[in-house]
């Protein structure tokens, strides 16, 4: 059992909090059963895994799975745990994994969410739980958004960060436009639109766009839109928050989908 604090491997991991030290090591961390389930449940390779000799014992089928799937195993000490986890009350395991594996493209069809600086990491996990749960075909987002492997992304996901197809953007704009010649509609939400989000025929395979929290889509974005809608706020509301709106037009999309 790792009980020292001042061991290589609990520092290496400790330092994997911060995104500069996450692209330098070219790992992410995993925290908690149900990421750890929904990695293994696709095969996610993974390269170093601790847990308490307890999460151990009462998650036998998981840790065969684990050691299957990992370069390293390790027993550790709550301490120790507590000391490498973001979380301020671990659930008993964590592990790193190698960025970059996730082999689906974002498809140019049916339904895709795409993201313009977006900063919580909050708000990205939820955008990507959701746009996975309504059926859409994946999701891009602007490469000067939070890191897709934040570990906050991955617990507000759910689990779904390793099931989506997501791509990062150099350039929305590019990606915007091969959306278009792929014969998608481009839609955002403006304040003053003249139709409510669930007139627009979302039949047609559509291209999302979302917005910083704070400054919304920029105005490059905002005139590439094809369709603009708008949500409707009771008096003295000024805006949703970006994953609610997000998941407003994700499942009115799926109703007309589906009905």
């Amino acid at each position: 059992m790792l009980t020292s604090l001042q061991n290589p491997l609990v520092k290496q991991i400790r330092k994997l909090h911060s995104a500069k030290e996450r692209n330098k090591q070219n790992l992410f961390i995993l925290e908690g059963t149900h990421l750890l389930e929904e990695a293994c449940a696709v095969d996610y390779p993974l390269i170093n895994v601790c847990c308490t000799e307890q999460w151990q014992i009462m998650h036998r089928e998981l840790w065969n799975t684990i050691t299957r799937l990992s370069d390293r195993v390790e027993i550790v000490s709550a301490e120790v745990l507590k000391s490498m986890a973001t979380t301020v009350q671990p659930d008993g395991v964590i592990a790193t994994a190698a960025k970059g594996l996730q082999s689906q493209e974002v498809p140019f069809s049916g339904l895709v969410l795409g993201l313009e600086t977006i900063q919580d990491p909050g708000n990205l996990g939820t955008m990507i739980r959701t746009a996975a749960a309504a059926g859409a075909s994946g999701l891009w987002v602007s490469k000067n958004s939070v890191d897709l492997d934040n570990p906050k992304v991955l617990r507000a996901s759910a689990g779904q960060w390793f099931r989506l197809p997501i791509g990062v953007s150099e350039d929305l704009k590019v990606t915007v436009e091969k959306a278009r010649n792929a014969q998608m509609q481009i839609i955002a939400t403006i304040p003053n639109a003249a139709l409510t989000y669930w007139e627009i025929d979302w039949k047609r395979p559509s291209l999302i766009l979302m917005g910083n929290e704070g400054a919304g889509l920029s105005k490059e974005l905002t005139q590439m839109v094809d369709v603009q809608a708008k949500i409707p706020l009771a008096e003295g509301v000024e805006s949703l928050n970006v994953a609610v709106s997000a998941a407003l037009m994700l499942y009115e999309a799926q109703r007309q989908l589906n009905s």
